[in-house]
């Protein structure tokens, strides 16, 4: 970083000891409203939008040289919507590298191979496939499918090459990613969405994700995960989806339609979510029943 004040003003990212080195900050100032404190030593000005792309370069500036942005942080720099702005900063290091504890920053230690990372901004941006391996391995299996979605959504990772890697690999955890490669689709729209499929998955039913309901070969409704033979459809009953066109919950014309049609619609609200036994329990009653 170039140390003049100059400089220093132009940037969104500064260390404020040289800032105040430079002469262009009083010591004082890093305690005002003139800027915003994001990591230890590493501020922004005050009005610059603080997005999960400006921590993570925050973060890499306030880390020791031989961290690696990773996982969830990497995913949403590659263009995956995975993270929001106040989410942990996903970084792993080396074993022999010590990292002391910082808040807003999710550490994960483990082997790291030269072709696992490249020179980033500043700091070092994990490959798409040692990304890949971070979006899975310790992560709970809800979790790690909904961000994996998202990332095979996006384009970003080879997905024949990752399954090979999980193959080959004997990490802790490996189990449960290789699962979760396996229960990965690239379609859902939303993480609730593939969440509420997992789970479904894991209690034996074999829902049809971002499934078209058709009326006399007329789409009338994208639903997220359907059982078309029962005709039920499951909707997360949020804001998340990429077309609200389609969103039953929003269109209420629309729901009518498909319930004329004979489907039975199951709404699933956040709280449902956190909840899978009850969840579970009314999609099950819906499938029992349809067309109650």
């Amino acid at each position: 970083m170039n140390r003049s004040g100059q400089s220093i003003a132009h940037l969104d990212l500064f260390r404020g000891s040289e800032a105040v080195a430079a002469g262009f900050l009083h010591r004082d100032d890093l305690r005002t409203d003139r800027v915003q404190r994001l990591f230890r030593d590493v501020y922004t000005w005050t009005g610059v939008p603080v997005t999960h792309e400006l921590r993570t370069r925050a973060a890499a500036l306030a880390l020791p040289a031989g961290t690696v942005i990773t996982g969830r942080s990497a995913a949403t720099l590659r263009g995956a919507q995975v993270c929001w702005t106040d989410d942990p900063v996903h970084v792993v290091a080396p074993l022999e590298l010590r990292v002391g504890r910082r808040t807003g920053v999710l550490l994960r230690r483990t082997e790291l191979a030269p072709e696992d990372y490249a020179p980033w901004g500043p700091g070092n941006l994990a490959s798409p496939l040692r990304m890949g391996l971070d979006l899975l391995l310790g992560r709970p299996l809800p979790e790690s499918v909904a961000d994996l979605d998202q990332a095979l959504k996006a384009g970003i990772i080879d997905r024949p090459t990752l399954a090979a890697a999980l193959r080959s690999r004997r990490d802790k955890g490996i189990r449960i990613a290789r699962q979760a490669e396996a229960l990965a689709t690239g379609v859902a729209d939303s993480h609730p969405e593939s969440k509420v499929r997992v789970h479904l998955v894991l209690a034996g039913l074999d829902p049809v994700a971002q499934h078209w309901i058709e009326v006399e070969g007329e789409r009338i409704a994208q639903v997220d995960l359907a059982f078309p033979k029962r005709r039920v459809a499951v909707e997360y009953d949020g804001s998340w989806r990429e077309n609200q066109l389609w969103a039953l919950n929003h269109d209420r014309a629309r729901l009518n339609r498909v319930q004329s049609a004979g489907w039975r619609v199951v709404f699933v609200t956040a709280a449902l979510l956190r909840t899978p036994r009850r969840m579970i329990a009314e999609i099950q009653a819906a499938l029992a029943h349809p067309h109650d």
